[in-house]
């Protein structure tokens, strides 16, 4: 009599379709749930790791890296990469990039359409979404250029592109600075704009001339073509003051062109604030040093903001964009108003 050998077999492990099916709950919202997402109902989640546990489910690290394609990189591509404007943004960038376990991918497009063109299709298959600071492009060529692959977060962009968009609120923070100028007694403020192509400079003139037409229609609102140099801040000064110009404040469109013009006036023995005003915007770094007022822009905070918005639209493909207006606000130093030294006891 032949006897029938029977052979144990282990259990196969639970899957993910398992859980799911315990739970009465779709793949998807399984994985959304152990993976920590956020839009995952609190009892839900409680629900679904409950029965991970009682089946014994353990997920394949391997695999899910492999099912969600991920490089855990994040693409950033800016105008430029030198100066503290870009490293103060970078730097928020980073903190909340590491604390999440992203690298970032740096790029810049040196204001110039076709390496931004460039710049973007280099990251495609490289990151899992992308930071794109496009001050100087036109909506229309954003459109062609943005890898439809890719989530994307703008930061100081065209509006209308579909992607979150986080704005600085120019004309505020030059509206502030005009008050504070006029409130200390300046009647010839000259502006000292950024590049024309640039949504920076454009609105910070555009705010600049709004604000001189609503609270002092009656005094000059001299305009003078930057772009956002410090050594375009020196010179334009410096050549104001050999054609014996008249003015008592200097309203810069960023801390660098301030920082320029505070040089050339003091290597002239001008006196600053007393003779002539100064005044920056963003609040870089340098700016606290200098003692320069300036427009405060919380830079770090930018960048953080950008890297926070793009991991959970990456996270989740239907999370609300984050678009928003940043309000700056007005730091007022030693350039505008008189340094006033300690009573000696």
């Amino acid at each position: 009599m032949r006897h029938q050998i029977m052979t144990a077999s282990k259990a196969e492990p639970a899957t993910i379709r398992d859980v799911a099916r315990s739970t009465n709950l779709s793949v998807a919202s399984v994985s959304r749930a152990l993976n920590g997402h956020s839009n995952v109902r609190p009892d839900t989640r409680a629900r679904v790791i409950e029965a991970a546990e009682r089946l014994g489910y353990v997920p394949n690290a391997a695999a899910r890296s492999l099912s969600l394609a991920r490089s855990h990189a994040v693409g950033v591509v800016l105008p430029d990469l030198h100066g503290e404007f870009f490293s103060e943004i970078v730097r928020g960038m980073d903190r909340v990039a590491s604390e999440k376990g992203y690298q970032l991918l740096l790029s810049n497009m040196h204001a110039d359409a076709t390496m931004a063109a460039h710049a973007m299709s280099a990251m495609r298959g490289r990151v899992d979404g992308l930071i794109v600071m496009a001050p100087q492009l036109s909506y229309e060529l954003l459109q062609k250029t943005l890898p439809a692959s890719l989530p994307v977060v703008m930061i100081n962009s065209p509006q209308g592109t579909g992607h979150s968009n986080l704005r600085i609120d120019n004309a505020q923070g030059a509206r502030m600075t005009v008050e504070h100028l006029l409130a200390t007694g300046r009647t010839a403020i000259v502006h000292i704009a950024g590049a024309q192509d640039n949504i920076d400079g454009h609105e910070r003139r555009a705010g600049f001339e709004a604000a001189m037409a609503t609270l002092a229609p009656h005094l000059p609102a001299r305009v003078i073509e930057g772009d956002f140099l410090e050594a375009t801040g020196t010179r334009i000064v410096a050549q104001l003051l050999a054609d014996g110009a008249h003015f008592d404040a200097i309203h810069a469109a960023n801390d660098m062109m301030a920082l320029g013009a505070l040089m050339a006036l003091r290597d002239a023995g001008v006196v600053v604030p007393d003779d002539v005003a100064v005044t920056g915007f963003d609040d870089i770094p340098l700016a606290r040093y200098m003692a320069l007022t300036t427009v405060r822009v919380d830079l770090a905070g930018v960048g953080a903001r950008a890297v926070s918005a793009l991991l959970q639209t990456i996270e989740d493909a239907d999370a609300r964009h984050d678009s928003a207006m940043i309000k700056p606000e007005l730091v007022v130093r030693g350039t505008t108003a008189p340094v006033i030294a300690p009573t000696m006891r």
